[in-house]
């Protein structure tokens, strides 16, 4: 496998700063993607995000890297909660918005697979479950958007 990228476009049927909202904001973005997240929308942010299932809870360290309204918000994460993120201990995300007629194309990536130090099985166990959560997660972004719309009429 080679330097894997994860990749992901969305068009959501709102303006740039209304998606970027939703995207960087944590009690937004605890709406869509994780069940808590404390941190500020703001470059070089330290936090958390934290998961929780069946299985039990998981938190991960958060770390804001950009946040430039309303077009780039990236973030690496799944470092240890309360150590500071590097190429070595997290993932890189990066969500990009540009106008889309009406609306907003939201194109996001994930990378640093192999990046970590891990064998070739690891990194890419490690991506697949990546992938799966991201196809998961991401599609609620856009309804979520719509309900917030429809409350604000």
């Amino acid at each position: 496998m080679s330097d894997p990228t994860i990749e992901r476009r969305l068009h959501i049927d709102a303006p740039p700063a209304v998606v970027f909202q939703v995207i960087s904001d944590p009690g937004h973005v605890a709406q869509w993607w994780p069940d808590e997240a404390r941190y500020r929308a703001e470059a070089g942010s330290r936090g958390e995000i934290v998961f929780r299932s069946a299985a039990g809870e998981v938190t991960e360290g958060f770390e804001v890297v950009e946040a430039q309204p309303p077009r780039l918000f990236s973030f690496r994460w799944t470092q240890a909660p309360g150590i500071r993120a590097d190429l070595h201990n997290s993932f890189l995300v990066v969500f990009e918005l540009t106008a889309d007629g009406d609306g907003t194309l939201l194109r996001m990536t994930e990378s640093g697979f192999h990046d970590r130090g891990w064998d070739a099985a690891a990194a890419e166990a490690a991506y697949r479950d990546h992938v799966t959560g991201w196809d998961l997660f991401l599609p609620h972004i856009a309804p979520y958007v719509a309900s917030r719309s429809a409350r604000a009429r």
